[in-house]
């Protein structure tokens, strides 16, 4: 009797808000790894064998994994390299090196961090390497056991693999699959990227040692399903502590599921993005709202959640320019839209600003040369516009060439929301937008 009375306890409703937001924050912050991933069976059956072939009968293979973020590319080879890992003769002997396009940017700092991976620190010391491939080839004969032909088996995981393309030469990747072709060591490529035209940025001598194996991971789901994870993702489980609140709350949230408005702007976002990542985001948003006095997700929260997500983050800033910088702004698409989109010059957008000023109606002050220059300057620190090409940069500032970063709706949004904005610029502007 005791023990059901625990169970059916009722908590403090500040004490059920806490729990809560420890429940919904860390299935938000905290993916775990799904037993399976559903949906893509046939290339996590592929991706296994590949990889099962490299570590445990030394055999080497190179592979892409394609499909938009949020996919679930990272996931798919955890999934697949977890169960390997059970395996105790992998388990003991497959190495991994994981390196990220985003975080090493040219092939000395990858070197270093593979060094770093494989312990390999002490091995390499102070040595001099004539060329990369020399250092590589010199990393994994450090990894060779016993007999000299037997070497430990290394998968190497490249995220973002199209930023690899960029270095120079192409060199990491071309001696990675020239090493996986030529069979000098056990190694496996992996690569993971979300550009579908990726083999289009390869060189010719890269392409031509790459074993052109592409796994695409495309996203089936539909907005039903989209709909059914989101109530999942905000209900309660069925252990929560006061059972009375958790019904209350599970049953808030289904009639939250069904409201129109609601599934609308569920419908954008799912339009926008299927990945469950800006999902948690907006979710993330609307948990953040719940309090003791408001202790339910409603409506106007998901609304709110949903138009930060959805803002535009150059409109907002076009809010925060003085009255100065937003009449440059209007002068450069004023040039824009008479020379059909050519770059313009300081001097040009200074002249078409004079224009509007010897307007009858104008109730602007008659700013000096240096003081549209500095606002000009803080125009381009805000990347609102940016020089047209790099040799513009040697020509005297009033004469390089720049492009405006901004489209029409962007600067009529921002004119809308503008505080205390003068009805005479606000008549410019539209008659630029006429």
């Amino acid at each position: 009797m005791s023990k059901r009375k625990v169970k059916d306890a009722h908590l403090p409703v500040g004490e059920c808000i806490t729990q809560v937001h420890q429940i919904l924050r860390q299935r938000f912050c905290h993916q775990q790894l799904p037993d399976r991933p559903q949906g893509v069976e046939a290339q996590h059956k592929h991706l296994a064998e590949l990889l099962k072939r490299t570590a445990v009968h030394g055999e080497s293979n190179s592979v892409l994994i394609v499909g938009p973020r949020g996919a679930g590319k990272t996931t798919l080879l955890k999934c697949v390299l977890r169960e390997l890992m059970k395996e105790t003769e992998v388990h003991k002997n497959l190495l991994q090196v994981h390196l990220n396009g985003l975080l090493q940017t040219d092939d000395r700092i990858a070197l270093k961090e593979i060094t770093r991976q494989l312990h390999l620190e002490n091995v390499v010391g102070d040595k001099v390497f004539g060329s990369f491939a020399e250092n590589l080839a010199f990393l994994l004969d450090a990894l060779k056991k016993g007999e000299r032909s037997s070497s430990r088996p290394v998968l190497f995981v490249l995220e973002e693999f199209d930023l690899f393309a960029h270095h120079k030469n192409q060199t990491l990747l071309y001696n990675l699959f020239d090493v996986s072709q030529s069979a000098q060591a056990p190694i496996a490529v992996v690569g993971l990227t979300c550009r579908l035209d990726v083999l289009e940025l390869l060189e010719k001598r890269v392409k031509s040692r790459f074993s052109h194996r592409q796994i695409y991971l495309l996203s089936s789901l539909t907005f039903p399903q989209y709909l059914e994870r989101v109530q999942t993702q905000l209900s309660l489980p069925s252990d929560f502590p006061d059972r009375k609140f958790a019904q209350e709350w599970n049953a808030s949230i289904t009639t939250l599921c069904e409201d129109k408005s609601v599934e609308d702007v569920l419908q954008r976002h799912f339009n926008s993005s299927k990945d469950f990542r800006s999902l948690h985001l907006l979710l993330m948003l609307c948990l953040s709202r719940v309090s003791v006095s408001k202790p339910v997700i409603k409506q106007a929260d998901l609304l709110d959640a949903s138009r930060l997500c959805s803002a535009d983050s150059k409109a907002n800033m076009l809010h925060g320019l003085s009255i100065l910088e937003l009449c440059l702004i209007i002068a450069m698409k004023h040039l824009n839209d008479v020379y059909e989109g050519e770059p313009f010059n300081l001097q040009m957008v200074h002249n078409e600003f004079k224009k509007f000023l010897q307007r009858k109606s104008s109730s602007m002050y008659n700013y000096e040369q240096p003081v549209v220059m500095k606002a000009f300057e803080h125009l381009q620190q805000l990347e609102l516009i940016r020089p047209a090409d790099a040799s513009s940069a040697k020509v005297q500032r009033e004469f390089q060439l720049m492009r405006l970063m901004l489209d029409h709706g962007q600067i009529m949004e921002a004119l809308q929301k503008y505080p205390q904005c003068p009805t005479d610029v606000k008549q410019w502007a539209m008659s630029a937008f006429a």
